[in-house]
Order: C-alpha cells, then structure tokens, then sequence
C-alpha cells in the first residue's frame, strides 16, 4: 500500500485525472507538473506489479527490470517507457536512490505479505513508499534543500500513516496489516491474522499512537511549509490538508468494527483547494 504512489491515494485504482494528487499538481507550472506526473506515473506502475497478485517471483523480476530502467536511464540510455523522464531529471536534479528506494519500499509487499512489522520496519517501510517520494517531489516544487529533505520525511509518513490507518479493512482482505506490532501488543492483540485483527474489539487501543504520531508528522510539516514561500509549498499543503482531515474524520468516526469508509466530500475537497491553490 503506498500514497497514490505516494503522493495521492495511490491504493487502489484510481486514475490520476480523479485523484486529491492530480488536483493538487494541476495548479503547477507546466515543467513542475510534467515532472510529478512522471513521478506519479514510475509509481503507479510499480505499485500496479506490486498489488497485481501474480506469482512473487515474477512480482520481483519486474520490479527488478525498472531497477535496471532506471539505472539505464541515470547512464544516459532511457529505456522508452522512461525516455521523457531525462529532461526532468537534468532540471530538477532527481535522485537515483529515490526511485531505486521506491522500488524497494514496493519489494517488502511483495517478497512477504507485511503483517503487524515492529516501528523499525513499519518507518522504513514508510520512507521508501512515501518519503522517497517527498524527495523527489520536494526538488520539483523548488524547495531549499534541507527544508525540502525534512518536508519530504515528515509529509510522507504523515500521508502514509493516515493511508494504514484508513486502508485497515482493504488491507486484510488482501492479507496485509500494517499496524505496528507494539501497537497491537499494547491493545493485547497478540495475533497478526490480518481480519482477525481487523475484526478486535481492542482495536482502537491499537490505532492511538499511530494517530498520535500522524498527527506529529503533520504538524513538522506545517512548520517548515510555514517558513517557506506559498508558492512553492501550494501543492504539498493541499495534500497535508486533504490527508490531515481524512485523518481527523478518521478518528471522529472511530476504530471500532464494523467501520464504515471515510473520504472527503466533493465541497470540502474544494474549499481545500481554493483556500491553498490561490491565497
């Protein structure tokens, strides 16, 4: 499970034109918004192999041929699914390690279901799919250095926190649980079946510190978006704005099953929009 491929609600077959990530991108210059649509695109792709439900060996050894698209494309050989991405990479300066992490954030759903994975794993897990992402993302909207390094780390987990917590019923149907271990324990959930959990009464117990740390993610964020330009941050407020209050209907609805889907309504995703595009 990633954020629409990290920047957006990647999970989970929706189209770029219809997502929170498209509205947030559109209001970018043209260069800026090639460049994140091809971001987006290298995520989608390789979130698709990852949740395609094929064989795992065949899942890896398609992940393994965008690691070495991507190798080529950084050796001045664009294979031609990437040979647009070299314009981009040369005006914004983006990382190899970024999107050979992204792929590896994508390998650990695929080499094992994740269920119930201690902090350690569950953050690193995190940085690969989101905040690697917010790397690249964050050279794209222009933002200093190392501004852009600690928006990158704080905005992705934000995001990709709010994602496991929201995705908890989608996820264990398809055999994964995110929740972290210590989570689980604290509630005395010893289990890691990924519907029996989801199916505890003692579930909520287990969502608080993840809430708790979402939450401290978003607001890191909003101080170092704070201190920059409101040019240069418009697209990345309008996803922590979008994602922070999913993440607050979240919790006014409860973790208690059964759990009814949560998603913003149409007006409330446009007065985000119009308040952090224009102003």
């Amino acid at each position: 499970m990633t954020i629409e491929a990290t920047v957006a609600e990647t999970n989970y077959g929706t189209t770029a034109s219809g997502s929170s990530f498209y509205a947030a991108m559109r209001i970018l210059p043209r260069a800026q918004r090639e460049a994140m649509f091809q971001i987006y695109s290298f995520c989608r792709k390789v979130d698709d192999i990852t949740d395609s439900g094929g064989p795992r060996a065949e899942r890896q050894a398609a992940l393994q041929q965008w690691r070495d698209d991507i190798d080529a494309l950084y050796q001045g050989r664009p294979p031609a699914r990437l040979a647009d991405y070299a314009a981009s990479l040369r005006t914004f300066g983006l990382k190899r390690e970024d999107f050979i992490a992204i792929i590896d954030g994508m390998e650990m759903d695929v080499v094992a279901d994740i269920r119930a994975p201690d902090l350690a794993t569950l953050d690193l897990y995190c940085d690969r799919v989101a905040s690697a992402v917010g790397r690249l993302s964050v050279r794209v909207f222009g933002l200093p250095e190392d501004d852009g390094i600690q928006l990158a780390y704080h905005l992705g987990r934000a995001l990709q926190l709010t994602n496991i917590l929201r995705d908890i019923d989608e996820d264990a149907a398809i055999g994964r649980l995110y929740l972290p271990r210590e989570g689980l324990l604290h509630a005395g959930i010893t289990g890691d079946d990924p519907e029996l959990v989801a199916a505890d009464r003692a579930l909520p117990k287990a969502c608080t510190a993840l809430i708790a740390r979402a939450r401290t993610h978003f607001a890191k964020a909003d101080e170092i978006m704070a201190r920059n330009s409101r040019r240069v941050v418009r697209a990345p407020r309008i996803m922590s704005k979008y994602y922070g209050a999913i993440l607050e209907l979240l919790v006014a609805r409860g973790f208690s099953p059964p759990r009814q889907p949560v998603r913003l309504n149409k007006f409330a995703r446009l007065a985000i929009i119009l308040r952090h595009a224009f102003i």
